[in-house]
C-alpha cells in the first residue's frame, strides 16, 4: 500500500475503484453520474480502518471535493522551535511511557540507557513480526470489518473469520475461494503483507 491512505468503493460485489481520497472520490462521481449504479448498493470503505464512511455526492465533483477533502493552508508556518528533550533533527521524538517499576529498573540496568534499550526491543519484535509474516493487529481488525459488511451473509463467513483472527492466511484463503471475486481480492490486500496483491 502506499502511504497516502486509500478508500474504496463497492457496488453491489464488484469493487470500483481503490485509490487515495480524491482519485476515490472522482471514480464514484462518474459513476454516479453515469446512472450505472441504479438499484445497486454503494459502499464506500476507509481502507486503513475497513470502516464504511460516507460522502455528499451531490452537485458538482468540485462541490465534493471541497466538501471532503481538508481545507489547504494558506501559507506554510515554520514549526516552532521545540525546547527539551528529543532530537528532531534525527526523527526522534521524546513522549512519555508508563512502566512498573520492575521494568524501569531493567531498563535503568541496561549498557546504553533505557531510551537506546527500548528503540532495540521494539526494532526486534518488528523484524520478529515482519519474519512471522504475521499480520498487523490493526490490518486484522480492518480486514475483519469489511469482511463483516461484504462477507457476512455469504457461505464459510464463520470460518473464515476464524481463520482471519487466528492469523492462519491459508485458512482463509481456502473458505473464502466461493466468496466473489472483488470481495476475495479486497480482502487479501488489506491483508498485505503476507499476501502482497495489489487491486
Amino acid at each position: 500500500m502506499s502511504n497516502e491512505p486509500t478508500y474504496t468503493t463497492f457496488v453491489g460485489e464488484l469493487r470500483l475503484v481503490t485509490a487515495p481520497l480524491a482519485q476515490m472520490l472522482s471514480a464514484t462521481k462518474a459513476h454516479l453520474d453515469s446512472k450505472q449504479s441504479a438499484g445497486q448498493g454503494l459502499l464506500i470503505f476507509e481502507d486503513a480502518t475497513g470502516q464504511q464512511t460516507d460522502f455528499n455526492f451531490q452537485g458538482t465533483l468540485q462541490d465534493v471535493l471541497a466538501r471532503a477533502l481538508p481545507a489547504q493552508p494558506e501559507a506554510a508556518q515554520p514549526e516552532p522551535r521545540r525546547s527539551g528533550p528529543g532530537r528532531p533533527k534525527l526523527g526522534v521524538v521524546s513522549r512519555e511511557v508508563s512502566l512498573l517499576p520492575r521494568h524501569w529498573e531493567w531498563l535503568e540496568g541496561q549498557p546504553s540507557g533505557a531510551s537506546a534499550a527500548l528503540r532495540r526491543l521494539i526494532d526486534e519484535a518488528r523484524k520478529q513480526t515482519q519474519a512471522q509474516g504475521g499480520i498487523s493487529r490493526q490490518r486484522m481488525e480492518a480486514a475483519g470489518r469489511f469482511m463483516t459488511a461484504m462477507a457476512g451473509n455469504l457461505p464459510q463467513f464463520e470460518e473464515a473469520s476464524r481463520a482471519l483472527y487466528a492469523g492462519d492466511t491459508a485458512a482463509l484463503a481456502r473458505q473464502i475461494q466461493a466468496w466473489p471475486d472483488s470481495i476475495q481480492t479486497h480482502l487479501l490486500y488489506l491483508l498485505e503483507p503476507p499476501f502482497a496483491q495489489q487491486p
